[in-house]
C-alpha cells in the first residue's frame, strides 16, 4: 500500500488522507495534505525556480528525463495498473489501456519537443523593415498549476504534467483527493528519472480555500483544469490578471442514429461508449437520437447488450462495469433515473442500485426533455434513447443543452453525415463511431459550458509556451 511523504520541498505536511477503494472502501494508500503555508511554499519554490534562468533545464535533459520516465512506467506497468484500480475503480482491462495510453502520452511529450519550433517573420519587404532578420523561438510560459479529476487518475495527470516538464515549466499539480495515489507515483517516477524536485510538486490540501489560493495566485502563469463546470468557471473568474488557462469540463454527448445505420456494427460501439468506466467520462454516450422507425428496436437491443455486461469488482479481469467514484453519486444517478421513469420514460433495463457502489447499466427510452437526465451530464451508466422524425430534428434536439463537446452520427449516407457534421454544436463529430473516441494527440475541446481552450498533449504543450521574437538589424542584410 503506497504511503507518500510531502512532495513540496521545504514544507512539512500538516496531515494525511486515506485514499479508499470506491468498490469496497478498503484503504488503497495515503497522501499528505498541506495548509496555506504549504501552498505558499510550493508557489515560492516554483516561482523562484522559474525566475532563475540559470536553473532552466536544457531541452536535451528534459527529453532524457521523459524517456527514463516512460521506461520506468513500462517496467512498473502492473504496479501502476494496481494503484489506479484500487483508487479509481475502473475495470482491470480498461485500466491497462489507460496505463498504456499514459506511457504513450509521455512519449508524445518527447515528440513535441522534437517537432515544435519557432518561425521566421518576413522582413525587408518595405523600407521600414530593411536590413533586418526576424525569427521566433519558444520559451516556457512560467509556473503551471494543474488541478485534475478522478476518472483517469494516471492519464489525466500525464496530460497536464507531462507537457509542463517537456516545455520546462515548473508545475504544481493538485489531483482529485479520491485518486491522488497515481499522481503522486507519477511525480515520484519523474523525480527518480532525474527531474529536480522543484520542477514537479504534487499537493493535496486540507480545505478547498487553500486550493483556491493556489490557483488564483499572481505567480501562476498557466492554469490547467479538468473537472466540473461549476468549479472550473468559478476558478477562472478569480484568476490573477495575466494568468492563462485551459478548462476541460463535462458534457451530455449526443449520438444520432439514422434509419440506414448498420446497427449490428453500431450497437456495440454505443454500449462501449455509454457504459465504459460506468459512464464516468466527459464524452460518454448519454443521449441517442434515433429515427422513430428504429428507436425502440435499437433501445431494446442496446438494453440486451447492457444486461450482459459484467458488473462488479474492478480488479476482476471479467468485470466490464465497475463502481461509481462515491456512494453519493450512485444515489444521485438513482434519483435521476427514478425521476425520468416517473415522468414517463420507459425503463428497458437496469434502473437499480446493485450495491452502495454499483449501479446497473441502464437504458431509458424517450425520457421527457425537461427531466434532469435529459438536460444534464449523468456521469453514470445510463444511456437515453429518444425517437426523432428527421435528421434536422435530431440535430436540433442534440444541440438543445448548454454543453458542447464531442458528438457522433451513425449513417450510411454521406450527405446525412455531412449535414450532421455541419449543424451539430460540437467541437468534434465522429461518423460511425461512438462519442468517446479519442487519441491523445488530437484536439480535445469543450465549448459553451463544457470548457475553455483546447486539450490534447500537443495543444497543451503549445499553451505552456510563449513565442519570443528576435529582430536583428545589420547593414549586411
Amino acid at each position: 500500500m503506497p504511503e507518500f511523504e510531502s512532495m513540496v520541498p521545504g514544507a512539512t505536511a500538516t496531515g494525511k488522507v486515506e485514499v479508499t477503494s470506491p468498490y469496497d472502501g478498503s484503504v488503497a494508500g495515503t497522501v499528505p495534505t498541506h495548509n496555506a503555508e504549504g501552498v505558499e511554499q510550493a508557489l515560492q519554490t516554483a516561482s523562484a525556480l522559474f525566475a532563475d534562468r540559470a536553473q532552466w533545464l536544457p531541452v536535451h535533459e528534459r527529453i532524457a528525463i521523459l524517456e527514463k520516465t516512460a521506461a520506468a512506467m513500462e517496467a512498473k506497468f502492473d504496479e501502476l495498473v494496481s494503484i489506479a484500480i484500487s483508487e479509481g475503480g475502473k475495470p482491470y482491462n480498461d485500466t491497462r489501456v489507460e496505463v498504456a495510453r499514459a506511457i504513450d502520452g509521455v512519449k508524445n511529450c518527447i515528440e513535441c519537443t522534437r517537432s515544435e519550433h519557432g518561425t521566421e517573420i518576413p522582413m525587408r519587404l518595405n523600407p521600414a523593415s530593411a536590413n533586418r532578420l526576424a525569427m521566433t523561438s519558444k520559451e516556457p510560459i512560467g509556473p503551471v498549476v494543474a488541478v485534475s479529476a478522478f476518472n483517469h487518475p494516471l492519464n489525466l495527470i500525464v496530460h497536464q504534467v507531462g507537457p509542463a516538464v517537456a516545455t520546462g515549466c515548473p508545475v504544481i499539480v493538485k489531483p482529485a483527493t479520491d485518486t491522488a495515489l497515481s499522481c503522486f507515483r507519477f511525480v515520484e517516477l519523474l523525480r527518480e528519472a532525474g527531474l529536480p524536485d522543484a520542477y514537479a510538486q504534487a499537493i493535496c490540501v486540507e480545505d478547498n480555500q487553500f486550493a483556491t489560493k493556489l490557483v488564483t495566485d499572481p505567480r501562476v502563469a498557466f492554469f490547467s483544469f479538468i473537472g466540473s463546470a461549476r468549479v472550473g468557471w468559478m476558478l477562472k473568474s478569480q484568476l490573477a490578471p495575466g494568468t492563462r488557462c485551459a478548462l476541460e469540463h463535462g458534457g451530455a454527448a449526443p449520438a444520432i442514429v439514422a434509419e440506414d445505420a448498420d446497427l449490428d456494427t453500431m450497437l456495440p460501439l454505443l454500449a462501449k461508449g455509454g457504459f465504459y468506466h460506468a459512464g464516468q467520462v466527459c464524452v460518454s454516450v448519454q443521449r441517442v437520437y434515433a429515427d422513430s422507425s428504429i428507436a425502440e428496436p435499437l433501445a431494446k437491443r442496446l438494453a440486451e447488450l447492457a444486461e450482459k455486461l459484467v458488473v462488479g469488482d474492478p480488479a476482476d479481469p471479467a468485470t466490464e462495469v465497475g463502481p461509481l467514484i462515491r456512494h453519493k453519486e450512485t444515489d444521485r444517478v438513482a434519483e435521476w433515473v427514478d425521476e425520468a421513469v416517473a415522468a414517463g420514460a420507459k425503463l428497458l433495463c437496469g434502473g437499480n442500485k446493485i450495491s452502495e457502489a454499483l449501479y446497473a447499466p441502464t437504458v431509458l427510452l424517450d425520457p421527457p426533455e425537461d427531466v434532469t437526465i435529459s438536460k444534464n451530464e449523468v456521469f453514470g451508466p445510463v444511456v437515453c434513447v429518444y425517437s426523432t422524425d428527421s435528421m434536422a430534428e435530431a440535430v436540433t434536439r442534440a444541440n438543445d443543452v448548454p454543453y458542447s463537446f464531442q458528438a457522433a452520427v451513425m449513417t450510411q449516407d454521406i450527405d446525412e453525415a455531412m449535414y450532421a457534421y455541419k449543424h451539430l454544436n460540437a467541437s468534434a463529430v465522429m461518423v460511425n463511431d461512438h462519442t468517446a473516441f479519442r487519441v491523445d494527440w488530437m484536439p480535445f475541446a469543450g465549448l459553451k459550458e463544457s470548457g475553455y481552450g483546447v486539450g490534447g498533449i500537443p495543444y497543451t504543450y503549445e499553451d505552456m509556451q510563449i513565442e519570443k521574437m528576435l529582430v536583428v538589424k545589420s547593414s549586411a542584410l
